[in-house]
């Protein structure tokens, strides 16, 4: 069986690495950017629990690889931006093993190292044509021009949320906007920073999100609601703006908020806006010549942060069925009961960053047990 990979992200590589070796399939994974080229992952993430027992399980040398190049994601704590503290969670009562918290760009370079040997850079999908076998031919645009690669029987759209392979085979899909402004932002010079684990720190409806991750490095992430027309107000693309939004009312931010504060005015010109948005869950198309993994097929919300983590399971689960001779069909049955659990899990307990939502008490529903009984099933019943 000969196999295109278009996007060597999470899951692609995952897969890639998985069939690589695989008696009876042939594997080329492409990627639009240059070998070593990470300028686009400039931030970090948080990997929960449930993807690192996915590879424990079916890819341990990754596992390890993984746990020695990251930080351990041990406790989930909300604080309010004066420092009242509404949740502090060990996440080893309800997961097997703790999460991890990593660079984007070293998460690249973990993932993607074991499969340079059968990756094609530099090759960016513009078209998907078919061959008189009625195998699909990809055309890349590449330094050279355009190149068709072919034919394929089954390719791999894991090129992300805005995935070209799922847009040319099953049309553009219609987002879901949730009515939040997201952004991220990477401190690289953070050795005075005074806290560690993944916290969240709420002043009403806008929440900022931080965690420590290798190289002595803080990730930050913000949000806050916008209106349903979806427009980021420019005016709130400021440190002025900013440092509104999260102070509390008669009083100071603590000395955590403060922190973040302060960074935020140094490098608001690094900082990379967003809107919080879903799009269809969409596995197969092209009569099941075609196969959506990650964000390509299931972006959602990043609420528990578990995009990236349900890639990784994405990428070990169809790497395991198509090893074992199974089709796209028995990858759709395995993964879209739980991606569509995971997706509406994630969307409901975004509830504490709309208008409306009472934010302590949304926070406190969080500690209930039927709360966490979701979560342990979000963190523990992988595939």
């Amino acid at each position: 069986m000969r196999i295109g990979i278009i996007g060597t992200g999470v899951a692609g590589s995952l897969l890639a690495e998985a069939l690589q070796d695989a008696p009876g399939h042939d594997v080329t994974a492409f990627e639009r950017v240059a070998p070593d080229d990470h300028a686009e992952a400039g931030t970090g993430l948080n990997i929960g629990p449930n993807a690192l027992k996915s590879l424990r399980l079916a890819m341990p040398a990754r596992h390890a690889a993984l746990r020695a190049a990251s930080l351990p994601w041990n406790r989930w704590f909300v604080d309010l931006t004066d420092g009242t503290r509404l949740l502090d969670l060990d996440l080893l009562e309800v997961a097997e093993e703790p999460g991890v918290r990593i660079r984007w760009s070293e998460l690249y370079r973990l993932l993607r190292a074991p499969v340079a040997g059968c990756t094609r850079h530099g090759h960016a999908l513009e078209a998907v044509e078919e061959d008189a076998a009625g195998r699909l031919v990809p055309v890349f645009r590449t330094a050279q021009g355009l190149v068709r690669e072919g034919g394929f029987d089954l390719l791999v759209g894991a090129d992300g949320r805005y995935s070209r392979l799922r847009a040319l085979t099953a049309g553009e899909p219609e987002g879901t906007l949730l009515g939040v402004c997201i952004w991220r932002l990477l401190v690289t010079q953070a050795a005075d920073c005074p806290y560690d684990d993944y916290g969240q720190w709420f002043q009403g409806n806008a929440r900022l999100l931080s965690f420590r991750v290798p190289g002595g490095a803080v990730y930050i992430a913000g949000t806050f609601p916008i209106g349903p027309d979806g427009v980021v107000d420019e005016g709130m693309k400021t440190p002025a703006a900013q440092r509104a939004l999260f102070t509390p009312p008669g009083g100071a931010p603590c000395p955590a908020v403060a922190w973040m504060l302060d960074r935020i005015a140094a490098q608001i010109d690094d900082i990379h806006w967003a809107r919080s948005a879903t799009v269809p869950l969409l596995r197969t198309a092209a009569g099941g010549r075609a196969l959506f993994l990650g964000d390509a097929a299931q972006a959602m919300v990043p609420t528990l942060g578990q995009g990236a983590t349900q890639a990784v399971e994405c990428g070990v689960v169809a790497g395991q069925v198509l090893r074992r001779g199974g089709t796209v069909a028995d990858i759709a049955a395995a993964r879209d009961p739980r991606v569509e659990f995971v997706r509406d899990f994630s969307l409901a307990a975004s509830d504490t960053l709309l208008p409306g939502c009472d934010v302590v008490a949304g926070t406190q529903a969080k500690t209930r047990p039927d709360f966490l009984a979701k979560l342990r099933r979000t963190y523990v019943d992988v595939a």
